[in-house]
């Protein structure tokens, strides 16, 4: 059984932490057992005291698990695996974190087909938003990223906005984000049942497959290779993906190679590395507007079983 797995994006002090306990209460409730990733910028966990001792809780500390600790990452997910039983982990991102660099991080071709990436819930403070002109251009472009990629928003603070800013606050996220569900509230208060209805996932049937694609945003497909690939076809396919895709890596099981070739795409370049061990043949294909039940066809036209 795959394990669900939510991001909390968001900027500091955004109402991050709010939310997971609201979330983690809401999972148990659902007779769901959760486990919990926390990364934080500091050597010292802040918000660790906020998760109740039953649930599994595991620490990154000082760095972001997008870009300097995405090694301990690893370690740490595999450990979770191997020691913890849960059904769902909520991974509470550091402010400066980018969505797609996390879902690239979280899901390493290792133990990929072990999640299924549900979503991200993007907390973001309306007085901050109201202020953004303070930021800088890079803490900027991060925020409105962390909002562009969201399946879901959450709106916070909205106390500290008069009515008028509200619906133009309201406005604007729906602007940058036309997909997401936008939950205007105060203190991380939403609809626990919305959030946990989230699907990254698709071919439920309830949707045409026109809609499919613009129903959500960030998405992560996974496939196993179960037989072995032509080089050239390989190739051939990676030039057939759409620009909406951001990142694909996994081991490729080439044809007349002893062992799978680790592939890696990102920004448009393809990377081949040799493999010098039998590493589990998972692919992960990370992007937007993507239509899960055919990404997977594609690959299983490739994927000849000798």
């Amino acid at each position: 059984m795959k394990k669900d797995v939510y991001i909390l994006s968001g900027f500091l002090g955004s109402g991050k932490t709010t939310l997971l306990k609201q979330l983690l209460q809401s999972l148990k409730d659902h007779d769901r057992k959760p486990a919990v990733l926390m990364n934080e910028l500091g050597s010292v966990s802040i918000d660790s005291d906020e998760v109740e001792m039953d649930t599994a809780l595991r620490e990154l500390l000082g760095g972001c698990i997008c870009c300097t600790i995405s090694e301990k990452l690893e370690s740490q997910l595999q450990e979770l695996l191997l020691n913890e039983d849960f059904d769902v982990l909520v991974i509470e991102t550091t402010g400066a974190a980018h969505p797609v660099e996390v879902v690239d991080s979280i899901l390493s071709p290792l133990f990929a087909n072990q999640f299924e990436f549900r979503g991200i819930i993007t907390i973001v403070d309306g007085l901050q938003w109201k202020n953004r002109g303070e930021f800088s251009p890079a803490v900027l472009h991060l925020l409105r990223e962390q909002i562009r990629h969201a399946q879901y928003i959450v709106a916070n603070k909205m106390d500290l906005l008069s009515e008028m800013e509200q619906g133009t606050f309201s406005y604007e996220l729906q602007q940058l984000n036309k997909n997401a569900k936008v939950y205007l509230t105060n203190y991380s208060k939403v609809a626990m049942n919305d959030i946990l209805s989230l699907k990254a996932e698709q071919g439920t049937g309830s949707y045409d497959k026109p809609s499919i694609g613009e129903q959500l945003t960030l998405q992560a497909i996974v496939y196993t290779f179960n037989g072995k690939v032509k080089g050239e076809e390989f190739e051939e396919w990676v030039k057939q993906q759409p620009d909406t895709i951001y990142r694909m890596k996994g081991y490729v099981p080439l044809q007349g190679r002893k062992y799978p070739t680790l592939f890696q795409y990102s920004y448009g370049m393809p990377l081949f590395m040799p493999g010098d061990m039998k590493y589990p043949t998972n692919f992960v294909v990370i992007g937007e507007n993507l239509h899960k039940p055919d990404v997977i066809r594609s690959l299983q036209g490739i994927d000849i079983t000798e």
